[in-house]
């Protein structure tokens, strides 16, 4: 069964609604800030990414260099590498080159795990449709709360933060309850991600390289001692019936 462009919006509500509690105190922070409202806006815009933000609007306020802002997009920025290679390998054969462009702009965290956890080959239509909402609700977040000012108290807007952590547990118990071992890789994923925040020396490697090490370690573990086999498709079986 084809997945739809319906289907695809349907599964992004969750998202767009995290996102925009998320992107809302990125608006109020930043514009608290100093930086223009319309330039928080085009940032939302233009990345959907909050850490590379956060970093961004950071080094932007603080009169850094470009260079500064593209070596720290790239290294907190650098697990989606690893998300695009392995979404692409999700995608039906009706996707093309451009198609991929265009989707690789909406490949976050979020969408990129709801996208990997269907049983079937992800279509464009269903790509398009779960990326829409999350984008314009970033955006629209951003410029709502940029425009909101300080109306909410600090202690509210830290709060709306927790939604992307409910996002993620979202995302990872249902895959986690129809296989066990999700549950195992996603916690050898936690236990590495732990050391590297408590341990002397490694909390001193970036967030965006400790992502990249913990999910890579994490994953060749589950590929070799869990390995999900391949299904035949029904032609491929018969042929192998004849030659037997």
């Amino acid at each position: 069964m084809k997945l739809t462009y319906k289907q695809g919006l349907k599964d992004g509500i969750p998202i767009a609604a995290g996102y925009f509690a998320v992107s809302f105190a990125f608006g109020v922070s930043v514009v608290s800030h100093g930086l223009p409202w319309f330039v928080a806006t085009v940032m939302s815009f233009t990345n959907l990414t909050s850490a590379g933000q956060f970093a961004g609007a950071g080094i932007i306020i603080a009169m850094g260099s470009v260079f500064e802002i593209l070596l720290t997009q790239v290294v907190i920025n650098a697990r989606y590498f690893l998300m695009s290679i392995t979404l692409s390998q999700r995608l039906d054969e009706k996707v093309t080159l451009l198609d991929r462009f265009l989707i690789s702009y909406g490949v976050t965290d979020e969408i990129f795990g709801v996208a990997v956890s269907k049983k079937e080959l992800v279509s464009k239509e269903y790509m398009y449709g779960l990326i829409l909402l999350p984008v314009i609700f970033w955006t629209l977040g951003t410029l709502t709360g940029a425009l909101a000012g300080g109306l909410l108290p600090e202690i509210v807007l830290n709060s709306l933060s927790i939604a992307l952590y409910a996002m993620f547990i979202a995302i990872v118990v249902p895959a986690g309850m129809s296989n066990k071992k999700v549950f195992i890789v996603v916690g050898i994923s936690i236990a590495l991600s732990c050391l590297f925040y408590f341990t002397p020396v490694l909390n001193t490697v970036s967030s965006g390289i400790a992502y990249i090490i913990c999910a890579l370690v994490a994953s060749v573990i589950g590929a070799i001692f869990f390995p999900i086999k391949e299904e035949r498709e029904p032609e491929q079986e018969q042929r192998g019936e004849q030659n037997g």
